[in-house]
């Protein structure tokens, strides 16, 4: 659900525009997600959080209703929060696979797309003590790795920025991240041309 302080931005903020982070299960979206809004200054969004307080938990929804019935809830829950983000500097957080949704992916054309990259031995301690992902039951890890394979190009393909959290608190990766994107955002207007002076033809 939405939160921090909207009532100023920080000047790296003024200009950056909604902000996503995608990535695998368990490689701390929501936590640096929460710690860069404060950052910034600005409102944040886990996607994932709102579907369960529209529909209930993700274990209930894929028990009683699939998988499928989730994305389709997913896919609304993420154009809800990008299309309410847009104009303004909001941080999203991403369900693991909500990437795999074209729609979402033409949305997120729209935003600056942040893939927070890590391996298996950075996730395994938060998955071994976190049991409740559908997608993870039985082998956990073998699952993981077998998800994070087949999503790894879909996150590389889109990211506008890439994150490295292998090493480094929540508080140290969310200022490396906000250093990372005041350069985006500087290099991005940089590179935005100036509108020619026109001249009518004699």
């Amino acid at each position: 659900m939405p939160a921090g302080n909207t009532g100023g931005l920080s000047a790296a903020a003024t200009h950056i525009g909604p902000v996503v982070l995608i990535g695998p299960m368990a490689v701390g979206k929501s936590a640096i997600g929460q710690q860069l809004a404060q950052h910034l200054g600005c409102a944040f969004v886990d996607t994932d959080a709102l579907v369960v307080a529209q529909h209930g938990t993700i274990a209930e929804i894929f028990a009683s209703r699939g998988e499928h019935a989730f994305r389709e809830l997913e896919a609304r829950a993420v154009a809800q929060a990008i299309e309410e983000a847009l104009g303004s500097t909001t941080v999203i957080s991403l369900g693991g696979g909500a990437v795999l949704d074209s729609g979402t992916q033409q949305l997120l054309g729209r935003c600056t797309v942040v893939y927070l990259e890590c391996d298996a031995q950075t996730v395994a301690e938060r998955i071994a003590r976190n049991s409740g992902r559908p997608l993870l039951a039985g082998d956990a890890m073998g699952r993981w790795r077998t998800l994070f394979a087949t999503r790894r190009p879909v996150y590389e393909r889109l990211a506008d920025l890439v994150l490295d959290v292998r090493t480094g608190s929540v508080p140290e990766l969310a200022h490396r991240l906000e250093d990372a994107l005041g350069e985006h955002t500087v290099s991005k207007t940089a590179a935005v041309p100036t509108p020619a002076a026109t001249k009518e033809v004699e």
